[in-house]
């Protein structure tokens, strides 16, 4: 399902990719920026800062399978939803990890790995789009993050394949962490269509993702949250 381009990248391109993951690591650890005193609300007055979820959903195959390999890490719950007290020094740590996984993991799709579709594991040198996700999802969660405020999510992109990112709830917005994308972005800066994502209560369980009109990409620099903490 999770067929990307990016399965396509050369080393040259993995080199370029490593100097701008570095630079961009670099400006947004040493430049604390206005936006930071700036609410997401008021940041994004054209979207919602924050996803709009519904009921529950299907778990995707991938997942599934996945939680009968390591079950704990599918049966976890929590009373309290609230997203993440973003700071400057949590912002640094997502950035950092986005940047690290990205440079660190080559893509590979599931049929190139295990001859076969939705393979859904932890890479250590290659991996797919969730794999990614899962990777980045653990580090941030050793880094003293709440599981409820990282979520896997299914998405669709413009050509119409799926693809998986990670969402990190906080109280600016929601983030998107991608294998595709070494800057992380509030949600609506991004061209993909939402479909569903982990549930905040329960980690086994999926709710699905009321879309939100797309914001456009004028109204907020590309850059911004490549300088500046959201």
């Amino acid at each position: 399902m999770y067929n990307k381009t990016a399965h396509k990248k050369s080393a040259h391109g993995k080199t370029a990719k490593h100097k701008l993951a570095a630079a961009t690591l670099l400006l947004t650890m040493t430049v604390f920026g206005s936006v930071f005193g700036t609410t997401a609300s008021q940041a994004g007055q054209n979207a919602n800062p924050w996803m709009q979820t519904g009921g529950r959903t299907s778990q995707p195959v991938g997942h599934y399978d996945f939680c009968k390999q390591y079950k704990k890490e599918c049966n976890q719950t929590s009373r309290n939803e609230a997203p993440l007290k973003l700071t400057q020094g949590l912002w640094n740590k997502i950035v950092q990890v986005n940047a690290q996984v990205n440079t660190a993991i080559m893509p590979r799709t599931d049929m190139e790995m295990w001859g076969k579709e939705e393979v859904w594991s932890y890479p250590t040198q290659y991996g797919d789009c969730e794999d990614y996700v899962l990777l980045k999802r653990r580090m941030l969660i050793n880094a003293g993050f709440p599981v409820n405020t990282l979520l896997i999510t299914v998405v669709r992109q413009n050509n119409g394949e799926g693809h998986a990112v990670l969402t990190v709830r906080t109280d600016r917005g929601d983030f998107i962490l991608d294998n595709l994308e070494d800057s992380v972005k509030n949600w609506n800066q991004t061209d993909y269509t939402y479909l569903k994502r982990q549930s905040a209560r329960h980690t086994g369980q999926w709710v699905d993702i009321h879309n939100a009109p797309q914001m456009l990409l004028s109204d907020i620099p590309t850059s911004a949250l490549e300088r500046r903490v959201p």
